[in-house]
């Protein structure tokens, strides 16, 4: 690795984005921000520097505007991109489809694009277990069929079809893109200085698991009751936010390697190997924190799967990387994160 690096990294401030910036930077490489803080803040990204004590360059930006990112462009020599920047809830993707398609496929091909006139040709990018859709068999590895099962996984999916074929392209750019599918990160930052932040009702789990525990709401609703699971709820491969920002800088010592040589784009699998259902999560809350979560199953959520866990070993394979950190540091770092912050940002 040359001695830092500039990074663009595009999303920036959200959650995985603010952890994997954290971890960047204390692996000696310079990340620059760029976020359209839809639903994310600034301050996670002030709070980073607090942490690791240097400033961090930010641009507030879309990355669907052409000519505002081209000038970041412009004013940085970029080693290479980490790709964050997009919407992300199952659930929502399926009542807005086309938001999700204009949003993260555009933003993407805006950014490709912008990419190929620089000859910025390494990147890493920001995929998902849902990839997968409904598998037919776990643990997931990286050559499992893919077949997203809600709009969220099929932008996913496009854009992994797309870094494929720029590898694979005649042109012979030597494209080097990193697919990381990522299972189900929960917890915060040690610190509790940085931490899952959701404008409005949360999407995702542990977000609303938090607010409730706290009291700001009243009731979780566990989308289904009746899966073929040992105890009806759904099965997830939960991974800590930290472990999953290391496995970027992992990613990103991989693509720096001299030993990379040609144009690749490889997935990986960024979990535990490990599934955890609903309701076992929910008493591993209660045996960490000692506060009863409220909750009521309800119908299932469409798109939703019954069981999903991913085969991590070609990663720690390839990568040297592996998980650190177990259930209960996720929830205890959550917990923190919440205790300490419970307006989140504001």
């Amino acid at each position: 690795m040359t001695e830092k690096s500039q990074i663009l990294v595009t999303g920036g401030t959200g959650y995985i984005g603010s952890h994997s910036v954290l971890a960047l930077c204390e692996a000696g490489y310079e990340p620059i921000v760029v976020d359209n803080l839809e639903n994310s803040s600034h301050e996670s990204l002030k709070r980073v520097e607090s942490i690791v004590g240097r400033s961090i360059k930010f641009y507030q930006l879309d990355i669907r505007d052409y000519q505002n990112l081209k000038d970041v462009f412009i004013n940085h020599k970029f080693a290479s991109v980490v790709h964050f920047c997009g919407l992300k809830a199952v659930g929502e993707s399926g009542v807005y489809p086309l938001k999700y398609y204009e949003n993260n496929l555009a933003g993407t091909i805006t950014l490709l694009k912008l990419m190929e006139d620089f000859q910025v040709t390494k990147m890493i990018f920001s995929s998902s277990a849902t990839v997968y859709g409904d598998p037919d068999e776990v643990p997931i590895k990286e050559d499992s069929k893919r077949f997203a099962t809600n709009p969220y996984g099929r932008t996913k999916l496009m854009i992994e079809d797309i870094c494929f074929d720029l590898a694979n392209t005649k042109k012979r750019d030597n494209w080097q893109i990193a697919l990381l599918r990522y299972f189900n990160p929960i917890g915060a930052h040690e610190s509790g200085l940085i931490g899952e932040n959701p404008k409005g009702t949360p999407n995702n789990l542990m977000p609303f698991i938090l607010k409730v525990a706290s009291g700001e709401l009243d009731q979780l609703k566990v989308f289904g009751g009746d899966y073929p699971t040992n105890d009806g709820t759904g099965r997830r491969d939960y991974i800590h936010v930290m472990d999953l920002a290391e496995g970027h800088v992992a990613a990103m010592n991989w693509l720096e390697s001299e030993l990379l040589q040609g144009s690749i784009c490889q997935a990986f699998n960024l979990g535990t190997g490990n599934s955890v259902s609903v309701l076992e999560l929910l008493q591993e809350f209660f045996l960490s924190t000692g506060v009863k979560v409220n909750y009521e199953i309800v119908d299932r959520r469409e798109g939703d799967i019954a069981e999903c866990y991913a085969d991590p070993s070609f990663a720690h394979q390839i990568l040297n990387w592996k998980t650190k950190r177990g259930l209960k540091e996720m929830i205890e770092d959550g917990w923190k994160w919440q205790t300490l912050n419970p307006n989140g940002y504001s």
